[in-house]
């Protein structure tokens, strides 16, 4: 009885998240049918005409869809295998530091960025990379030529996969930090006893005993591998940079809210939606079959 009394509680305490969770993540599916309609706002969905497969057809006989694929692809991956490199690299340095208060310092300043808006963000990144900017006045202190890097399509991509990168690596570290204290000191112990310097026993203990959650990390991250950063770029493109940095979320927002495409745009998101889900199951098959890892 003791133990039913219990979980009653624990339920108790999930119900107010389950319902959220109900409310704004479940019943909203039901509007994935408005991908097979040719949905109209006074028809609803219940009466508007059924198109079966047409919008879907219609994605792949864009000419710009091949594009803004190409570019979502760019953007996301860099901004996944980067971001890992970076936030790996800056936990092996961060559990290197044996000066615990300037690693304090060192985590406060670089946790920062992460819960920062991209609103706020979007505009220092305006001013840095304007003309007139801190990157420009570099560049002719230097000799070199000035540019409007935000509206360049050579330099949008590299600055969006850089700035998310910078922002978010510190956060990321956490995770690789904490897997660190997982590691048996007597390894570092029995390295040192053997010769090991600094670098070997990074190579030979650090980095395999956090092997497992390098995996994980990256498994996870390819169900966002199509996510390439809706607010980062929505606040920072313009219709100059389209060819390099128009992604599908930003496509989505553009055809289904803005020119009131809300079928079409309805479809190219849930056809996002199953290549992502796709992507997420066959990471997880190779994690599973090659470092032997699951996560269930």
């Amino acid at each position: 009885m003791k133990n039913k009394i219990e979980q009653l509680y624990y339920h108790a305490m999930l119900f107010p998240g389950m319902v959220a969770l109900i409310i704004f993540s479940i019943i909203p599916m039901g509007g994935i049918i408005m991908a097979f309609q040719n949905y109209q706002p006074a028809k609803g969905i219940l009466h508007s005409e059924f198109i079966g497969l047409d919008n879907f057809k219609r994605i792949l006989l864009l000419p710009d869809s091949k594009q803004i694929l190409y570019n979502t692809l760019i953007i996301a991956v860099g901004k996944i295998v980067l971001g890992m490199i970076v936030a790996v690299v800056f936990a092996l340095l961060l559990n290197e530091c044996r000066l615990l208060m300037y690693k304090k310092v060192v985590q406060t300043i670089v946790y920062l960025p992460h819960f920062l808006s991209w609103v706020i963000l979007a505009v220092m990144f305006s001013n840095i990379f304007s003309y007139t900017g801190i990157i420009n006045q570099i560049v002719t202190f230097f000799g070199g030529e000035p540019c409007m890097y935000l509206v360049s399509n050579k330099w949008f991509r590299s600055i969006m996969v850089g700035g998310d990168v910078w922002k978010h690596f510190g956060y990321n570290a956490i995770i690789y930090v904490a897997a660190m204290t997982s590691i048996d000191p007597t390894l570092y112990e029995a390295g040192e006893i053997d010769g090991a310097n600094r670098w070997k026993k990074i190579k030979h203990i650090t980095l395999p005993g956090i092997l497992p959650t390098i995996i994980l990390m990256t498994t996870l991250n390819m169900g966002k591998i199509l996510n390439a950063g809706f607010e980062q770029i929505f606040n920072m493109y313009s219709p100059l940079v389209y060819q390099t940095g128009d992604i599908i979320d930003t496509y989505v927002y553009r055809v289904g809210l803005v020119n009131l495409q809300y079928s079409f745009g309805t479809a190219v998101g849930l056809f996002k939606s199953i290549i992502s889900f796709i992507l997420l199951v066959v990471a997880y098959k190779l994690a599973a079959k090659y470092s032997d890892y699951r996560i269930f």
